[in-house]
């Protein structure tokens, strides 16, 4: 037996020539200790699927029944059966070869090359630029049924390759493509990459592009797809729920001032600009920053003289250019004072938060365009709110200041609408992260919703001419307790 395995380790047995393990296999399967799963194919496993054990050990059964194949065209890329069970491999003959609940397409051609990976036993895998030039072949059929990706899904590969390691590595596999082309007899197909790589590098007409990402790759606007997804899940998750309208309750302009204070005290604080109450009060009232926090203080002025700003808090982008426009005026009005932030300007390198990365730099302008889609879609003010919020701090799109622009953002939805904007108190700050968190890791929408629609209504619930009255009622709600283990409270009014 293979590998001198006791038998309950092997799930599948192979056929032999030698007499022994022939024998052997003879005498298990009378015994119905074994039974056979496939040609020259046995196994011990008597209750599972004859699908699920070849599938479960399909390049062993490929490296040992067909040593010298090469998995080929779309499968060297996705490493499994398409949806219809196809599977193509290359070697020196045509020949289709069914297994249950799969299809084996032995194409003819050129036997593993330098640079083609050995896989299991016997079995290789074409190198990434003999699949590239592979799935640029000529083919009729089309879906899971045809040999090839499609061509979108190529160009989206190509794209991916940029994106992750930049133009020299997709260079690279234009030579690596070149230098075998002439060897496979396939330099239409490498034409037909260049050609492509051309376009992606923008070096040639965009025009033979399909995919979306390619194009927008083409027309100097990138984005990352895995945010993109992202985003598509949450506009779909606030799409098809219904939220209450929390009517305005601070409609005069010193009630307004006064929650904004509060709104700019506690989004400095969620980042670790800690003031006491009474010092952040005299930043505003005098309009001066403390002399040993200057930094700090005028980040508290510059969020306040957003958010205080009735007119300005009632502007919301109608296009993407707007949209990009209205996020880098708050941004450099948020953080006037830090010019070693660049205020006002996308970032120019990477940013992190303990093991979360952030949208690459360089794909920050194109990832904001194509959420805007999904963003106008949305209708009720605090779906709007709640997608541009989280789109924003997912992105992180500046190196500083992230996450109080992201809720000046989403509370001028708000206020845009006639609708109470939102606070999170500091009580609510590990709600809120942890909410965010699972967002992003586990793309789970439903902790984010109810975390916000929670802050959403006890936010309605804070409105005062006097600021001192507002205090107290934050104070009886437990707004400024920093304590996991005690509950965001809304008091009765």
């Amino acid at each position: 037996m293979e590998n001198n395995l006791p038998l309950h380790f092997q799930e599948v047995i192979f056929g032999s020539q030698d007499p022994k393990v022939s024998n052997q296999i003879s005498k298990l399967l009378k015994e119905g200790i074994i039974r056979k799963i496939a040609p020259r194919l046995y196994s011990p496993n008597l209750v599972e699927p004859i699908e699920e054990i070849i599938r479960r050990n399909l390049f062993q059964i490929l490296g040992n029944l067909y040593p010298g194949a090469l998995l080929s065209h779309r499968s060297a890329f996705e490493f499994q059966p398409t949806k219809t069970g196809q599977l193509f491999l290359t070697t020196t003959y045509t020949k289709k070869v069914k297994l249950p609940g799969l299809t084996l397409h032995f194409l003819e051609g050129l036997a593993p090359i330098e640079g083609d990976n050995k896989f299991s036993g016997e079995l290789y895998f074409s190198q990434k630029a003999r699949a590239f030039l592979e799935n640029l072949q000529a083919t009729k059929k089309i879906g899971s049924e045809s040999k090839c990706l499609s061509l979108p899904e190529i160009e989206e590969r190509l794209e991916q390759i940029i994106r992750v390691n930049g133009e020299d590595e997709v260079n690279k596999l234009r030579d690596q493509a070149r230098a075998i082309s002439q060897k496979l007899n396939l330099m239409k197909e490498f034409e037909k990459l260049n050609q492509l790589i051309s376009a992606l590098l923008t070096t040639k007409t965009s025009k033979i592009l399909l995919s979306p990402l390619a194009k927008a790759r083409a027309f100097g606007k990138p984005y990352d797809p895995v945010r993109l997804s992202l985003f598509e899940t949450l506009f779909r998750e606030l799409k098809n729920t219904e939220f209450p309208y929390w009517e305005e309750k601070n409609t005069t302009p010193k009630s307004f001032r006064n929650f904004a204070f509060f709104e700019s005290y506690f989004s400095n604080y969620i980042e670790g600009t800690v003031f006491e109450i009474e010092e952040a009060k005299k930043i505003i009232r005098t309009n001066k920053p403390l002399p040993a926090r200057n930094d700090d203080s005028h980040d508290v002025l510059g969020t306040y003289q957003i958010v205080s700003n009735l007119k300005e808090m009632q502007i919301t982008p109608t296009t993407p250019e707007e949209f990009l426009k209205i996020l880098c005026f708050r941004h450099s009005i948020l953080l006037s004072a830090r010019l070693d932030k660049n205020p006002g300007l996308f970032k120019d390198k990477n940013n992190f938060a303990g093991s979360t990365s952030f949208v690459d730099f360089n794909l920050v302008k194109g990832t904001l365009i194509q959420s805007f889609d999904y963003y106008k879609a949305l209708d009720h003010p605090f779906s709007r709110a709640a997608y541009i919020m989280f789109v924003i701090s997912e992105v992180h799109p500046f190196l500083d200041g992230n996450g109080r622009i992201a809720r000046v953002m989403m509370n001028a939805e708000l206020a845009q609408a006639g609708q109470s904007k939102i606070i999170i108190p500091t009580i609510f700050r590990e709600d809120y992260m942890g909410a965010l968190k699972k967002l992003t890791k586990q793309g789970k929408c439903d902790t984010y919703i109810k975390m916000l629609s929670r802050a959403h209504e006890f936010s309605a619930n804070i409105y005062d001419e006097k600021m001192d009255d507002m205090q107290e009622y934050l104070i009886k709600c437990k707004a400024f307790i920093e304590d996991s283990d005690i509950i965001l409270k809304i008091a009765p009014r």
